[in-house]
């Protein structure tokens, strides 16, 4: 068998030795306790597990790094979600006082899915994707990105590819964490431009003046949309499709433009000749017909759900997805424009390369047996080509740990003046 290439009857083989070998273990729990700081904050969080053939199993709680790792070896889940942490330990659920059981803190959590964007992207559709449509990913962390951290002041922002079709965001500060229902839903809100379902035609009505945080994803916007919507997705290469982006602009144009796209040779030309015509509606209260046309094909569709309730589960990084096989890794954002989906390493290619690993190698592993288990894991991970992305994930704590210190220092030196 081929284990470069994945294929998904060949995962329950795969994981015991994903598990076993790969999985960062020390990364994630160090993430997940927040330095141990609060009392229980790592044995109340809640773990769910999915399992062979669908087996769903909610609740799961572990005091340590220790019982966490020898639990997901023993039941090696093809997927991991994380949740809420409680007010007491979820694996006692069943047996606290009825009500008493709360959902008390979490990150605040973003899902963006591809075929959210089905009604306006035309080279794939539902689970599909490729690079074309990649790029709406990038425009969404792009302007996501930069709302959490100038406008809500948030410094930690953990991205993570889903494993198939999306990015997930996890906003770890400590006042993230405390965030309410309520207030999340606040969060959530002002992020969301793109309104209404599938019967809903224009899905953005903007009014003057434009809000900074339109008017700021708007510039982003504006340095993909030329290549990626008029080059890339031809947004406006037939009748078909002119039709779908007339319907988005007053009457009073729509003839004139239609008279004028059959003129034009390109997508290009006929969006130069649609801005042109609504040129002086533009200049009147309230026309940004323009504007809101690259908004609904560009501006990040979120689900809006999974970011309001505190108790919501979320696929948890370094999971892995059982159609692809890819894992679900973080995203470095300083390098997002060369981040590439179909690049993340698969977990059958990561099991071929710790196969092909020298027997020279494999000898200096036996000589050193007695080295502590995390060592050794250490290092089978950087055999592989999941090295980079528990890398990006390291730095990213680093940063985490950092922050705390500071906190933790300036909050003593306050103590010390009184």
């Amino acid at each position: 068998m081929d284990l470069s290439v994945y294929e998904p009857a060949s995962l329950p083989d795969l994981l015991p030795l994903y598990y076993r070998r790969l999985f960062p273990f020390y990364q994630y729990y160090r993430w997940l306790n927040y330095g141990g700081v609060v009392k229980n904050y790592f044995p109340n969080r809640e773990f769910s597990f999915t399992l062979k053939d669908d087996i769903y199993v909610r609740y799961q709680s572990f005091s340590n790094m220790s019982e966490l790792e020898k639990e997901m070896q023993k039941m090696n889940p093809y997927k991991i979600d994380i949740g809420a942490v409680y007010s007491h330990k979820p694996s006692l659920h069943n047996s606290v006082k009825s009500g008493t059981f709360q959902a008390q803190e979490k990150e605040l959590v973003f899902d963006i899915d591809m075929t959210d964007y089905d009604d306006v992207r035309r080279c794939c559709s539902s689970a599909d994707i490729c690079n074309k449509c990649w790029t709406l990913m990038t425009i969404a962390i792009r302007i996501l990105d930069r709302a959490l951290y100038e406008d809500f002041g948030f410094q930690h922002r953990l991205w993570v590819y889903s494993g198939r079709r999306g990015v997930h965001c996890w906003v770890c500060d400590e006042s993230a964490r405390k965030l309410s229902q309520a207030e999340r839903s606040a969060v959530a809100e002002y992020l969301t431009v793109v309104k209404g379902g599938e019967e809903t035609i224009k899905k953005v009505q903007l009014s003057d003046p434009i809000h900074p945080l339109i008017r700021k994803s708007l510039k982003i916007i504006e340095r993909y949309f030329e290549e990626y919507a008029l080059l890339g997705q031809d947004i406006l290469e037939n009748k078909q499709c002119w039709d779908k982006v007339l319907s988005l602009v007053p009457e009073a144009v729509r003839e004139n433009l239609l008279r004028d796209f059959q003129k034009a040779r390109s997508s290009v030309d006929r969006w130069e000749r649609l801005k042109k015509s609504l040129g002086p509606l533009e200049l009147k209260k309230g026309a940004n017909s323009a504007k809101e046309i690259m908004l609904q094909y560009c501006y990040p569709r979120l689900d809006i759900n999974v970011s309001k309730g505190v108790n919501h589960l979320l696929k948890s990084p370094f999971s892995v997805h059982p159609k692809t096989g890819r894992i679900s890794v973080p995203i470095d954002v300083r390098k997002l424009e060369s981040f590439d989906p179909f690049a993340v390493p698969t977990i059958s290619m990561m099991c071929s390369e710790l196969d092909n690993v020298s027997t020279i190698e494999e000898d200096q592993a036996d000589a050193n047996e007695g080295e502590p288990d995390v060592k050794r894991r250490t290092r089978d991970y950087k055999r592989t080509s999941l090295a980079p992305y528990v890398k990006t994930f390291e730095q990213f704590l680093d940063k985490l740990d950092q922050s705390r210190k500071g906190e933790m220092l300036l909050k003593s030196d306050l103590k010390k003046e009184f």
